[in-house]
């Protein structure tokens, strides 16, 4: 699947390419089409090849010529319709002409900065200087193009004949004209054979844009290279999410010293978390603001982000190459497709049953499955759920607040409420009972006292009951 079919996934994807600081729109429009990754030794080789660019940028000494290739980068520019009339041998015009010419002195130019950065190992750019020199035959090293005098003798004959008189002369024009559009087509016809160079230098160029961009994303965010998982599990020590923790961090620094409001004083930073799963389903309880669709989301994020190789949001990182990834939210819009919230959910989580029927490896993520329906059939249909597809060959999680049938499979909770303040800690429990703590949340949100009052008296009497 191509990037840009997932970008808007309710993960967070978008804010992380959105904050990947790439120089040209080239770069970008070939990321989005960048196909998801699903062989291990590809992704092992990219992240070879990012971590060569993140030492280089890590150097303070390489900060100019750094900045130089940044720079540089900005100057490039698509052309691939120029270079597909090369391949099939059109004319080109003196815009396609002065096109080619620059990308082809942007990449000389480029290969220079690479091989002092020795970076050349981890990319290959096509040399080009005899393009360059069919281009440019006076050797002014310009990114101009004209159909220059030293094409043609008589062509600058005429020239100078046409500059001497004082009236414009049709004949010498016309037969300029003509010399001009010979040499056009003689230069194409010498070009022609670059083609392929010319294609292969043009995404060299962004390949070495796009890893830079991510080197200084993985500096920015604090972002960790991943370790490939061979034994079926994958594990996250340190997880965040760098969109919410970057939105936590915003709103502690309005405060910049000043009292902060009881209730979300302890909200003001973001807690990570350590999680593993495997093949067998993973089940996280816990109450709601405990944190557990922020963990569904991040764990799909990560995976994304690992099969298209940037760094990952986490202190360490081990993960499973995944077939697929899907991820059922709170956040999914049914009315655009004529369903209810619970006729949508359904269909979406039956996709998954199916699928689980049909391929193997992938990773399915849940979030409150049935939460639109009455307790007693949504926890029914979460408990049938889990043990329909525990014996399937997928990695599956599932958060609820239900107290449902585990099936002896891994279970977490959220740690819940301590102290005054959530501890988003994930604790391993052996049975499926949800702690009661919304009350002690919303008291702690500075919700009316006789509102929660009341609802404690609500929940004794029931207990008693």
């Amino acid at each position: 699947m191509q990037l840009k079919q997932l970008i808007d996934s309710p993960c967070g994807l978008k804010y992380m390419i959105d904050n990947l600081d790439t120089h040209s729109g080239y770069t970008r429009r070939l990321l989005l089409d960048t196909e998801m990754s699903k062989n291990a030794v590809e992704i092992e080789t990219k992240y070879q090849i990012l971590k060569e660019f993140y030492n280089v940028v890590n150097q303070k000494e390489n900060l100019n010529q750094i900045n130089t290739l940044q720079f540089k980068l900005c100057n490039l520019k698509e052309i691939q319709s120029t270079i597909n009339h090369l391949k099939n041998k059109y004319i080109l015009d003196d815009i396609e002409l002065f096109e080619v010419k620059h990308l082809a002195i942007l990449a000389s130019e480029i290969q220079v900065i690479i091989e002092k950065l020795r970076l050349d190992d981890c990319v290959f750019i096509p040399n080009l200087e005899d393009v360059v020199n069919i281009l440019d035959p006076d050797g002014m090293k310009i990114a101009t193009f004209y159909i220059y005098d030293s094409y043609n003798e008589r062509l600058k004959e005429l020239r100078r004949m046409m500059k001497e008189k004082e009236e414009f002369d049709e004949a010498l024009f016309a037969e300029a004209s003509s010399i001009e559009d010979e040499v056009r087509a003689k230069l194409s016809m010498r070009l022609s054979k670059y083609a392929d160079d010319l294609e292969a230098a043009q995404k060299a160029l962004a390949f070495i844009d796009l890893n830079l961009a991510k080197a200084f994303q993985m500096i920015k965010m604090n972002l960790v290279f991943p370790m490939i998982s061979y034994d079926g599990e994958t594990e996250y020590k340190g997880l965040f999410n760098p969109e919410i923790k970057n939105i936590l961090d915003e709103k502690s620094s309005m405060f910049n010293g000043k009292d902060v409001p009881q209730h979300v004083s302890n909200g003001l930073s973001f807690q990570p978390i350590d999680i593993r799963f495997g093949i067998r389903p993973t089940i996280i309880m816990g109450t709601n603001m405990g944190g557990k669709t922020v963990v569904l989301k991040t764990l799909a994020l990560c995976q994304y982000l690992f099969q298209y190789g940037f760094g990952i949001p986490a202190a360490e990182a081990k993960i499973i190459v995944q077939n697929e990834v899907f991820l059922c939210t709170t956040d999914e819009q049914s009315v655009q497709r004529g369903l209810s919230s619970f006729a949508a959910e359904m269909k979406n989580i039956d996709e998954i049953v199916k699928t689980s029927k049909m391929k193997t490896n992938f990773l399915a993520l849940i979030d409150e499955p049935a939460r639109t329906t009455n307790p007693t059939e949504g926890t029914a249909l979460v408990s049938a759920l889990v043990k329909v597809l525990q014996e399937k060959q997928m990695s599956l999680i599932i958060v609820t607040h239900y107290n449902i049938n585990t099936y002896n499979n891994r279970c977490l909770r959220v740690r819940g409420f301590e102290n005054g303040c959530m501890n988003y800690e994930l604790v391993e429990v052996k049975n499926g009972e949800v702690p009661h703590e919304a009350l002690n949340i919303a008291e702690s949100l500075g919700v009316d006292s006789e509102w929660i009052e009341e609802a404690r008296r609500v929940v004794e009497i029931d207990h008693i009951k």
